[in-house]
This record gives structure tokens, sequence and C-alpha cells, in this order.
């Protein structure tokens, strides 16, 4: 056992490392497309030098970005089967369904398109080679989709039913899986953090230009364009994480309760604006889960459910069985220790059913099908040896969640003062300090991104598929050596591809375009 949990923490924490390598690249990317499809289209009605140059400039920047982000992409999806196979063999039609689709045609839309993008300019006309630059990223952004479709599924499994005579899931609906609320909210929520970032990367590096006093004009219309995406990108982000919220209360309460550090929930709950955890604190004893903290009354009703007098389950509720249902009401439920006995129930139905198929004797296969059927619901349970395994890691949720909407926060007052101060004329982007500022906020924007990610990822531990598989029963027949050396492995490449990009990228910016003036 104590090698089984070995190879399970080496391997989430290796399939984490080529997650969060791989959302450094993926934001800028669909960022950038955007704004470069927005210059050129400039471009393409002024016809202006100046605008060409500009969307050369961070179209070189944008390929940059998006290479190496498909050399981190294709390392993921194929850790599916050399790190997690009893995952991938229990839910291969319906995860890889949504996998194969974005292969098939938004990876190939974007290889088709990106290539017109950097090597057509004298080759098609200027309205081919636009629409190739949109199409790409649309392109960028379908494959999002279809990825946060597969991720989505692992949040909320919908649109599936467990074949007991292939041991596996089964997808029933497809338009289930694809139509998820969680998936959709999910995508757009991803998307327009993409838009945010890559707009906070570029007015950083226009105001490097201008404090180093190069490429005034390039600096300002850059960071003119950039500024409006941004502010767009950051209203409907906090507006489709408002949507994730409501949906994390429905599907993943125990989720909100670790974000929240929320043992013990009630009507008109508060939400913590900031607070510090007491490390010592255990589920079961009455001592304050927080050494310090500022609270918004009824704000966590407010914002999990849109109704500040509702009420709001902490994880001792859920543990002991009173959860909301999707339409809000509360209930009381089986109690995560019930849970158990019936997903141990489910298995040992499971078992019976394929000894009576090794046998030959459909009465009983039919009876054992009954009895599985009844019980699924909490297979994943059955998998767990107590209720407290169900709980993910509070800390690192709790704090990875404040950091993201406490960076998020900035984030739209520096894109409300960057809009309003170019409306204004420009000078504030004169300013050195505020120059100083612009360019630390790229490293706050993915700290922001990077948070998100941990919140979404590590709130839903101990599961890889919420309520029907934990990590633990996912993994491969693999020895623990071997994840540790690949982890190790991974991590140097996956390093070296950061100061790759990083390198080349400061090598560009240095020497801009081939004019220092526009």
């Amino acid at each position: 056992m104590d090698d089984l949990m070995t190879v399970v923490d080496w391997s989430r924490w290796q399939f984490a490392l080529t997650a969060m390598y791989h959302w450094l690249f993926v934001p800028l990317t669909l960022g950038l497309s955007v704004i470069v499809g927005i210059m050129e289209t400039i471009y393409y009605r002024t016809r202006s030098p100046k605008w060409l140059r500009t969307t050369k400039f961070w179209m070189t920047l944008f390929g940059i970005n998006f290479a190496m982000g498909v050399a981190t992409g294709i390392i993921l999806e194929f850790e599916f089967g050399t790190n997690w196979s009893n995952y991938s063999w229990f839910v291969g039609d319906i995860f890889g369904a949504p996998l194969a689709i974005e292969g098939l045609l938004a990876f190939f839309m974007e290889a088709t398109f990106i290539a017109v993008m950097f090597f057509g300019w004298k080759k098609v006309s200027p309205g081919f080679h636009l629409a190739s630059t949109w199409l790409t990223a649309l392109g960028a952004s379908i494959s999002a989709l279809w990825i946060l479709i597969a991720n989505a599924w692992m949040q909320y499994p919908v649109g599936m039913e467990f074949d007991p005579g292939q041991m596996r899931n089964v997808m029933d609906n497809f338009w289930d899986v694809v139509l998820s609320p969680v998936a959709i909210n999910k995508f757009f929520h991803a998307v327009f953090d993409g838009w945010v970032l890559g707009a906070v990367f570029v007015c950083g590096v226009s105001s490097w230009y201008l404090m180093k006093q190069r490429r005034r004009e390039f600096a300002l219309d850059s960071i003119r364009i950039a500024g409006w995406v941004g502010l767009v990108g950051i209203i409907f982000t906090i507006w489709t994480g408002d949507g994730s919220a409501v949906q994390v209360a429905r599907v993943q309460p125990m989720k909100l309760a670790a974000m929240e550090g929320l043992y013990d929930g009630k009507v008109g709950q508060d939400l913590v604006g900031f607070g510090i955890l007491d490390p010592s604190k255990q589920r079961a004893d009455d001592s304050d889960p927080f050494l310090f903290e500022i609270s918004i009354p009824k704000g966590l009703s407010l914002l999990a459910n849109h109704d500040a007098d509702s009420f709001v389950p902490g994880i001792n509720d859920l543990i002991n069985g009173i959860r909301l249902t999707p339409e809000g009401d509360t209930v009381r439920t089986d109690s995560y220790a019930q849970r158990i006995i019936i997903g141990k129930r489910a298995h040992e139905a499971l078992r019976e059913f394929d000894n009576a198929m090794a046998k030959g004797d459909t009465a009983a296969m039919a009876a054992a099908r009954e009895n599985l059927k009844k019980d699924y619901r909490y297979f994943g349970y059955g998998y767990l040896d107590s209720p407290e395994e169900a709980i993910p890691p509070v800390g690192v949720t709790f704090y990875s969640f404040r950091i993201m909407v406490m960076a998020g926060g900035y984030l739209l007052l520096f894109f409300i003062i960057a809009v309003v101060s170019m409306a204004r004329g420009g000078k504030l982007w004169e300013r050195r300090w505020w120059q100083w500022v612009a360019m630390l906020s790229i490293v706050v924007v993915w700290i922001c991104s990077e948070a998100g990610w941990v919140t979404a990822e590590v709130g839903r531990q101990p599961w890889i598929i919420e309520g029907l598989m934990p990590a633990k029963a996912a993994i491969s027949a693999i020895s623990s050596s071997t994840v540790q050396l690949t982890f190790w492995m991974f991590a140097a490449v996956f390093t070296a591809l950061l100061v790759a990009e990083i390198t080349i990228m400061a090598h560009q910016i240095r020497n801009g375009s081939d004019h220092d003036e526009y």
C-alpha cells in the first residue's frame, strides 16, 4: 500500500508539473491570437505600414509561444496512457472523444492556417491572410473548447453509462457531455482569462519600450488595443467566475467548502475575504478554522446561490449527508460513511457479474447487473477507506482561490486605469512608476491564471472523476522509481523550454522590428 500511494503521489505531481508548465503557454496563445487578429484587421482597413510592422512583431511572439505550448501539450496527453492507464480504460470512450476531435479538427486547423500566417504574406491575398489569422485564433479557442469539455466531464460526469460487460463507462449522450453547463462555463472562463493574460503581456512589453524611449508610437498603439481587450476579458472572466462558483456549489460542494475553509455551514453564510487558516484544525473538533479572518456578511450564500439567506453546507455537513440539490434546495442524503458501504456493495456486484459472465450464467449476470445499477452512483466511494479521504487539501485550495480572486481584482483596476488613461492622452504611460507597474503585472496575471487551475484541480481531489474514481484507482501498474525518474526528466525539459522561450522572446523584444521609429 505504501508503494501504491508513492506511485499515486508521484504520478499526481508529474501530471501537475506538466499541466502547470503547459498552462504557462496556453492563455498567452489565446490572448495574443485575438490581439494580433485585431491589429491585422486595422492594417487591412488602413494599409498603413506601421500596423503591418506592429502585427508582424506581435505575431512573431505569438508563434514562439505557440510552439512551446504544442510541445508541452503533446506530452500532457501521452501521460493519460503512461501514468493513468486504469483511468483511460475506465472512461476511454468518453474522455477520448473530445481529445480526438481536438486533434482532428482544432489542431489541424491551427497547423494549416498558422503556416499561412507566417509564410503567406506575399503568397496569398491580404483578405485571405487576414482570414487565416482569425481562423488560427478560432482554432486555438476550439482546441481549448474540446480540452475543457474533457476536463469538465471529469469534474461533472454526465452523458454516460457503465457497461459491466466491458468493465468501463461508455458514452450514451454526446450532447450531454458537450453542452454540460460546467464545460461551457469553464471554456469561456479560460478563454477570457487568456485575453487578460495576453493583454497584460502586450501592455508590459510595450511599457518596456516606453521606459527605454524606443518605438513610442508602436507601444502606445499596442497598449490602446491591449487595454480594451484586457478590460473586456477581465469583466467577462469575473462574470464567468461567478457562474463557476454557482456550478461548483451545485455539483462539487466539497470543493466549495474547501475553497472557503468551511467546516460547518449555515444560512446566510459569510464569505472570507481574507483569512489565515489554523493548520492544527481537525474536522471533528470544535475549534475555529481561522487564526484570523475578514469576512463579508452573507457573501458566500450570495456568491454560491445568488440568495443571501440560503444555506451553504460545510465539510462536516456534506460528510454527514446534508447538501444542496441542483435546484438549490437543502436536502438530507446519504452520509459519506453510507456511500462507502454502498460503493463497496457496487464493487461486489461487479465481481459477481464478472464471475457469472465467466460461467455463462445469464440469470446471475442479470441479477448482478441490477444490483450494480442500483448502487453505481457511489461506485467511486467504494475505493475509500474513510470519509476523511474525500476531503480535498483545504489549505492549498483556500489560499490558491484567494490569490486568484485578489489578483483578478487588481487586474480589473489595472485595465480600468489603463483604458481611462489612454482615453485622456496616455500621459500616465510616460511615468516610470506606472511602466514598472505594467511590467510587474505580467507576473501577477500568470500567478492569477495558475492559481485558478490549482483551485479547480486540487479542489476536486481525491477524485480524478468526481464521485466515480479516486486518483489511487486510476494509475498504471508502474513502479514509483519510474515515475520519479520521468518527473525529474520532465522538470528539466520543461524548464529548458521555458528558459528557451523567455530567451528567444527577450531577444526578439530587444531587437524589435526592422525600424526603430514608426
